[in-house]
């Protein structure tokens, strides 16, 4: 895999629990700014400008970095992790998840979260003069 040029755009759903949780867990040691959250759920997210379509979006978490690199899935979390050169557990799992074996095993877990998703519980929403944000 490339490595990324930040920033990096992660595209999540907002909407769902553990995608969320995991986005902010991101977000929160991101103090170099190197990660825009661009949530897929909002009312005014338009997949227009970019070369995926809603439903594309909507099936696996995506990276797009600085030069306009596409990051799926596996490959997307491959992607955040290198947002954080100083982290010694992200980078032993970015390693890690990159041997031929483990890589695969991941990926095809990874599919299988991204099926049952949609059937995980979701955020509630405050909505607000028609502008909607997730709780954290």
């Amino acid at each position: 895999m490339q490595s990324p040029e930040f920033p990096l755009r992660v595209f999540y759903d907002g909407n769902c629990i553990v995608c969320s949780t995991e986005i902010n867990h991101y977000l929160r040691r991101d103090h170099e700014n190197r990660l825009i959250p661009v949530d897929i759920s909002a009312g005014d997210f338009d997949p227009d400008p970019y070369p995926i379509s809603r439903e594309q979006f909507m099936t696996q978490l995506h990276a797009i970095d600085s030069r306009g690199r596409i990051y799926r899935g596996v490959g997307a979390f491959q992607a955040i992790w290198q947002a954080f050169p100083d982290s010694t557990w992200l980078g032993l799992l970015g390693r890690l998840i990159a041997l031929p074996g483990i890589s695969a095993m991941a990926r095809l877990a990874y599919r299988g979260f991204a099926r049952i998703r949609k059937y995980l519980p979701k955020r509630r929403h405050r909505c607000k003069n028609g502008h909607c944000r997730t709780e954290d």
